[in-house]
């Protein structure tokens, strides 16, 4: 370790990181034209070729020409994920999203159990006739 100074450790480190900043760069553009709607497959082509052939120079134009709708693209596809969680989330919830209300009854599992526990408290309803309804709103 001796014959490789530490400045020469360094510069190796920093055009170690830069290659591996350019194939990150590399993979998005490429992932980036085959997502890309806007383009026909001849234009397709052309952009994977000239990435391919001249990688520098065709990702450097890549990101100049179309970087604008590079970031258009993946702020639209961040918004249809989220809206697919949130569909996900409420259909795993139970809920179908108009004000936390569940299907044609207008209330949650859970304020229907509140409803029935303050009925049997007040003494509207037995133990059984509690159990029986319970047992509907559960299943």
């Amino acid at each position: 370790m001796d014959d490789y100074p530490l400045l020469n450790l360094f510069w190796t480190m920093l055009w170690f990181f830069l290659w591996i900043m350019w194939l990150f760069l590399l993979f998005r553009v490429i992932m980036d034209v085959f997502r890309s709607h806007d383009l026909g497959g001849l234009a397709k082509a052309g952009w994977l070729i000239l990435v391919l052939v001249l990688p520098y120079l065709g990702v450097l134009i890549y990101v100049v020409a179309r970087g604008k709708s590079m970031s258009k693209r993946d702020a639209r596809e961040a918004k249809e994920r989220e809206a697919a969680f949130k569909a996900y989330v409420r259909e795993a919830a139970g809920t179908d999203g108009r004000d936390g209300q569940d299907g044609p009854r207008g209330g949650s599992h859970v304020e229907d159990l509140s409803r029935l526990s303050d009925l049997k408290d007040k003494g509207a309803l037995t133990e059984e006739e509690y159990q029986r309804a319970k047992s509907r709103i559960l299943v």
